[in-house]
């Protein structure tokens, strides 16, 4: 079992991961599959705000878990549609505390009452379709808000941003409200931090080898948990500028080159 899966597995109240994904969410729904049934499992209430798409995905994975008919017919599981949620409480382009924690504690209120203990597993896609959009700034304080109300009940959130890690908006100057919003970053992928070190050593030569030790984490004490591929990323926009669009762009050819093998 990976790191990443016994992280889905244990998560616990007040606990808020969140997965970037690119053009591919096939490893997005995996992880996202993974955590909703352990909730299942455990007889938690399982509340899921996400796309259309996407919400038919879940579906079809979810329907694999014998406890999953039951539990929507009890209204234990319950899927919200991500960007009517938000029309209820967007006001001038901005999240409307009050009205965020009527909609929301509503339905965490409703799985969590016929749920078979108190607990709830909660997945959204609310700020990744603001992050869409180029709303940046409402989609972090729509997660100020989810964690405002995280504090008050015995729930746990996974949150999901359409950001491909190899691109340029993922610097820490574009992402820092994000890293700060939550308790872990999910990996991408176990192979990127391969492909990343196979990169550099191509591009930088034997100039890498003096790098190496000074290659720090660029974590913050505020920050998520960052896996070691993603904070490779962000180490390199931040002290190799001249380099790291090379490295990048040659790390995702042999990232891409292994998908048939992991897939």
């Amino acid at each position: 079992m990976s790191a990443c899966s016994e992280l889905l597995d244990r998560l616990g109240p007040e606990e808020h991961v969140v997965q970037l994904y690119g053009t591919d969410d096939r490893l997005l729904m995996e992880n996202v599959g993974r955590f909703l049934s352990e909730g299942l499992r455990r007889g938690d209430g399982i509340l899921i705000i996400a796309t259309a798409e996407h919400r038919t995905s879940l579906t079809t994975f979810l329907r694999r878990d014998r406890g999953y008919s039951r539990a929507v017919l009890e209204g234990r599981l319950v899927f919200m549609d991500a960007e009517f949620t938000l029309s209820r409480f967007m006001v001038n382009g901005a999240p409307d505390p009050e009205l965020f924690r009527s909609v929301l504690s509503d339905a965490l209120a409703g799985v969590r009452s016929r749920a078979v203990h108190t607990g709830v597993r909660a997945y959204g896609e609310m700020v990744g379709v603001l992050w869409k959009k180029g709303e940046h700034s409402a989609a972090a304080r729509l997660e100020d808000l989810w964690n405002e109300l995280l504090k008050q009940g015995d729930v746990s959130l996974f949150c999901a941003y359409p950001i491909d890690v190899l691109d340029p908006e993922f610097h820490a100057g574009k992402v820092d409200a994000l890293l700060c919003s939550h308790t872990h970053l999910l990996p991408v992928d176990g192979a990127l931090e391969k492909a990343l070190n196979q990169a550099m050593d191509e591009v930088l030569g034997p100039r890498v080898h003096a790098l190496r030790p000074l290659i720090q984490t660029n974590h913050r004490p505020s920050w998520a948990t960052v896996p070691k591929a993603e904070a490779l990323v962000l180490w390199l926009r931040n002290n190799l500028p001249g380099s790291v669009d090379q490295i990048l762009a040659r790390a995702r050819e042999h990232w891409q080159a292994e998908a048939p093998t992991r897939s």
